[in-house]
């Protein structure tokens, strides 16, 4: 059974930094190519980085300079590494495999807020 764990969201003042993680568990981590996604009030939920199984990770526009993305798969784990935050970061933040996707875990919550 697929399990995927988020954790490390929170509170953070606008230009600050999180670490995100998410520990997986039941499928081979090494081999595929991972993503964190997010979504906040009422928007779809988007890709935000990915990984692939070597480490090369890639961004969308919005975070790019700001995030990155790594995997330790050791650990079955992928993390995110979010700088210089802003307001419009704010949402929960989810880990998957982009293709196919698992289901969905809880998903983390990040509020950039003064």
């Amino acid at each position: 059974q697929v399990q995927l764990v988020e954790s490390g969201g929170g509170l953070v003042q606008p230009g600050g930094s999180l670490r995100l993680s998410c520990a997986t568990s039941g499928f081979i981590f090494s081999i595929y190519v991972m993503g964190w996604y997010r979504q906040a009030p009422g928007k779809e939920r988007e890709l935000v980085a990915s990984i692939t199984s070597g480490g090369r990770g890639s961004y969308a526009d919005s975070v790019k300079g700001r995030f990155t993305i790594s995997r330790d798969n050791a650990k079955n784990t992928v993390y995110l590494q979010m700088n210089s935050l802003k307001p419009e970061d704010t949402a929960v933040y989810y880990c998957n495999r982009p293709q196919p996707l698992f289901s969905w875990g809880q998903g983390t919550q990040v509020t950039v807020s003064s």
